[in-house]
């Protein structure tokens, strides 16, 4: 067994863990808040009910988005950090381990605080919750900026990310087969098919662990490469971080694509479970989707280096809006069928790991276009970008889900029979309509203005080893 093919399978580990811990934040953690957290029974309870889920809401949505202030000078340090073990594998083990923990204060009502004194429970959530998204940010920037550190030729890191996709495709679709299964096992009262604390607890305590195996796995198994190539001629100074990110074009273009494409793949992603709890009013359906997601998942990322091949990166990421598009029209109109519902959020999602593919290895290539623009490197800084934006349009679509519970009456207590028929077609406007808009939108922009090919790449490489060999005679 070669090392490489031992490098490979530790990374992946590591992505494993890691989109474990992020589809529990990303994709679960407003449902416990809005089924769970608060639970009153009268109506005046209600009211405040729904005025406490607004108003973590926005917390989060005011954390996350302050916060993405603090992610390009977090892969700034890194960038500069320097131990035995690498510059990236410090932050993996370290941020693994106190977002685990952070993560299972969360999924907590702060010892009854959130419901007998809200004021402190409000204060120890937006503490705790920083201190996670920090540490969570440190972990994310560090994990998938490793990928330059390992090789330099696109052929190569394909490969590797799409080792690291299949991890992390496996790691994010089992949390979508045991949410429920795990939740309702754990509970005490089954609350209409949505758990209750006990159960929520218990998930996030056995995601977090995983998180921090994946994440020490990775520390053990892999190893970078050392070459000329890394060694920047020049530090990026702090005062410099948004003036490096800036000046290189093709980073900001297909980051804001990429922004416009995770606002509507996000807002679909994180209503889902609301759709079978609350429309199809069968919770227990949710895990066939999660089976179907691991299967066609994995089975698309395995084909990326075919597929790329075939179609190149541009062509493939063209026919992927395409197929989630028309899955969207069929998810409309799947009512209250679980076999369509099961095949359009199925398609949905079938393309989505190829995109993040698409995007992930473009955003590295600009490493080396970044490179040889500026005259020097910025591994962690450029690759912090992806994370970035998966943090931006998570948060705003956090805060969607969380403003359309309320709005839809989605809530504690409600079930599939007691939403209305105009709540029903507020929430399939916003979970339907919005996204294709939007991803329509996103595809426009990568037409006109992302050009870093494969081709390109390949030749800026060259060009780049070129005068390094100049420089050193």
């Amino acid at each position: 067994m070669s090392s490489k093919f031992i490098q490979r399978v530790a990374y992946a580990c590591g992505t494993f863990g890691h989109d474990v811990f992020y589809m529990m934040l990303g994709s679960y953690f407003m449902i416990f808040v809005t089924s769970n957290l608060f639970n009153s029974t009268d109506a005046e309870g209600k009211l405040q009910d729904a005025y406490m889920i607004g108003v973590v809401t926005t917390i989060i949505l005011v954390l996350r988005v302050g916060e993405l202030l603090i992610d390009p000078f977090i892969g700034n340090m890194i960038d500069k950090t320097k131990t035995r073990w690498g510059k990236f594998k410090p932050w993996v083990l370290v941020g693994g381990v106190v977002g685990a923990v952070c993560l299972a204060i969360l999924f907590t009502d702060f010892g009854g605080a959130a419901i007998t004194n809200p004021m402190t429970y409000l204060i120890g959530f937006a503490i705790v919750y920083l201190i996670m998204d920090v540490f969570y940010s440190a972990k994310d920037v560090a994990i998938w900026s490793m990928i330059p550190a390992l090789s330099f030729d696109s052929r190569e890191r394909e490969v590797t990310a799409t080792y690291a996709r299949i991890g992390s495709v496996f790691g994010a679709q089992l949390v979508t087969v045991m949410v429920m299964p795990l939740v309702l096992f754990f509970s005490i009262n089954q609350n209409g098919g949505a758990g209750d604390p006990h159960g929520w607890f218990a998930f996030a305590c056995i995601g977090g662990a995983i998180s921090v195996i994946g994440a020490i796995i990775l520390g053990i198994g892999t190893k970078e490469e050392q070459s000329a190539l890394r060694e920047n001629k020049e530090e990026t100074g702090f005062s410099d971080v948004f003036k490096v990110l800036s000046q290189n074009d093709q980073l900001m273009w297909i980051a804001f694509t990429y922004l416009i494409y995770g606002l509507g793949a996000n807002i679909v992603n994180n209503f889902n479970l609301y759709y079978f709890i609350y429309i199809l009013g069968d919770s227990t359906q949710f895990s066939f989707l999660g089976i179907i997601n691991v299967v066609i998942g994995l089975a698309a990322v395995a084909l990326f280096p075919t597929l790329t091949k075939k179609f190149s990166r541009r062509g493939l990421f063209f026919v992927s809006i395409s197929i989630m598009i028309i899955a969207l029209i069929f998810y409309a109109f799947a009512g209250k069928s679980v076999m369509m519902t099961l095949f359009a959020a199925g398609l949905f999602a079938l393309p989505q790991p190829l995109i993040f593919l698409v995007v992930l290895m473009t955003i590295t290539d600009t490493v080396e276009y970044g490179q040889l623009k500026l005259g020097h490197r910025d591994e962690a800084l450029v690759l912090c970008v992806r994370p970035l934006i998966d943090k931006l349009s998570g948060a705003i679509t956090s805060a969607m889900v969380g403003y359309t519970a309320v709005w839809v009456g989605m809530v504690s207590g409600a079930t599939a029979d007691s939403i209305s028929a105009d709540g029903v077609l507020h929430f399939k406007l916003i979970m339907f309509a919005a996204p294709v808009i939007l991803i329509v939108i996103a595809g426009l922009f990568y037409r006109a203005k992302v050009k870093l090919t494969e081709g390109e790449h390949e030749r800026i490489v060259k060009e780049l080893e070129s005068k390094w060999a100049d420089m050193n005679k």
